[in-house]
């Protein structure tokens, strides 16, 4: 899934200064980037990717301001070119030193809104390449959560590490421990995407998932760069997708449903594929008719028409107007219901003096729920669904509170 992210690099540098210059103009004046209430996570769901400073990125005040959007997926946290286990914004820019992509955190949350960060993408080098097991890669991403104050992470999973079993269990496994280092940490995983669903490295990336007994609040798959020939053929391959959260995770369908996400391209795809407004409108009609859990795309960088060059990393090479597409991820945080809600409250009670309602294997729980299982009464810690109180261990997902 190849979206160029450096290509653009000369274009950028010419043209930065007047597209953005007012993000670089008070890089000095404001602080690290403070602590903000946490949007309801329908936001992060639906937060486009823009890469702040690459690829001619835009105010990103100017586009909530004319769009509504509230929340953006801040692109990519890599590990260092020339190697090592410590957090760099694409590879060059060390998260440690960082004030430009603050700067600009600092002001979309001024505006209202907040972001999530995406880990990974396409190319360069991954931390969980380079970081020798979970814990050291959990470390290092909890350098980039604690410095933005993050309410949302993203682990985009493409190659080379995508291929790489033992990577991809650092980086799964460090997700995992953040989620619960980090109670109610909203955390995407996005991979590519087949008329299939996904390929073979998906599907071991959703099996390994669920043997660390690691749900994410979304599984999303991205159909394009792949022979999809618009949105007909993501529909087709989100359905396929579908599929396979049932049959790898145990799902029902609802469930998977709701923890099912797209991630598309906007305009012109990097092999030539095509995806215009009325493609995202089809997408959109079956993502919220079927109650998915995400809607994004990449990138806010390229939702522009192209005139003065057809640089595909920094227009979309289509007829549209400016953040047209963008448009699409605010409606969609406006149909989807807040994923932070509680889940319904069983109302079956054990026996005896427990009066706490009895823990069901099919209901999905989140932070703070409480139930009654075997005597004792359990509170979960993050969400969890089919994990049996009492069975996960001092570290797991349920807090023994005790008998009654």
């Amino acid at each position: 899934m190849q979206r160029s992210r450096l290509a653009a690099t000369l274009v950028a540098a010419a043209t930065v200064l007047g597209t953005a210059g007012v993000v670089a103009a008070t890089a000095h004046a404001q602080p690290e980037t403070s602590a903000t209430a946490a949007l309801e996570n329908n936001w992060y769901a639906a937060a486009p990717y823009l890469m702040p400073q690459s690829n001619n990125p835009p105010d990103p005040v100017t586009v909530m301001n004319a769009t509504g959007q509230k929340a953006f997926q801040l692109a990519f946290i890599l590990a260092p070119n020339g190697g090592g286990c410590s957090p760099t914004w694409d590879g060059t820019s060390p998260v440690s030193s960082d004030t430009t992509v603050g700067n600009a955190i600092n002001r979309i949350r001024g505006n209202g809104g907040d972001v999530s960060v995406s880990v990974g993408g396409y190319g360069g080098t991954k931390l969980g390449q380079t970081c020798g097991n979970v814990d050291a890669t959990a470390a290092a991403y909890q350098q980039v959560i604690s410095k933005y104050n993050l309410k949302a992470i993203d682990f985009d999973l493409e190659e080379p590490e995508y291929e790489n079993s033992a990577a991809i269990a650092n980086e799964l496994g460090a997700a995992k421990k953040l989620q619960a280092d980090n109670p109610g940490l909203f955390i995407s995983v996005t991979m590519p995407g087949t008329a299939a669903g996904t390929g073979w490295f998906g599907t071991q990336l959703l099996d390994q998932a669920k043997s660390i007994g690691f749900t994410p609040n979304n599984f999303s798959i991205m159909p394009f760069d792949g022979g999809f020939n618009g949105g007909s053929s993501q529909v087709s391959a989100l359905e396929a997708f579908h599929g396979l959260l049932q049959s790898h995770l145990g799902w029902d369908s609802a469930t998977a449903y709701s923890h099912e996400g797209f991630s598309g391209m906007n305009g012109k795809s990097d092999v030539s594929e095509y995806f215009n407004i009325s493609d995202f409108q089809t997408v959109y009609d079956y993502a919220t008719s079927h109650h998915l859990g995400r809607f994004t795309f990449w990138a806010v960088n390229r939702d522009r028409q192209c005139t003065t060059t057809t640089d595909n990393a920094v227009c979309s090479n289509v007829q549209q107007n400016d953040w047209e597409f963008t448009k699409f991820t605010t409606r969609f945080a406006g149909a989807t219901p807040p994923q932070s809600t509680a889940p319904t409250t069983p109302t079956t009670n054990p026996p005896g003096n427990c009066s706490t309602p009895e823990w069901q294997k099919s209901q999905v729980y989140t932070g703070g729920n409480a139930v009654s299982h075997n005597g004792h009464k359990w509170t979960a810690k993050w969400w969890t669904q089919g994990e049996e109180p009492g069975t996960t261990g001092e570290w797991g997902v349920w807090a023994d509170n005790g008998a009654c």
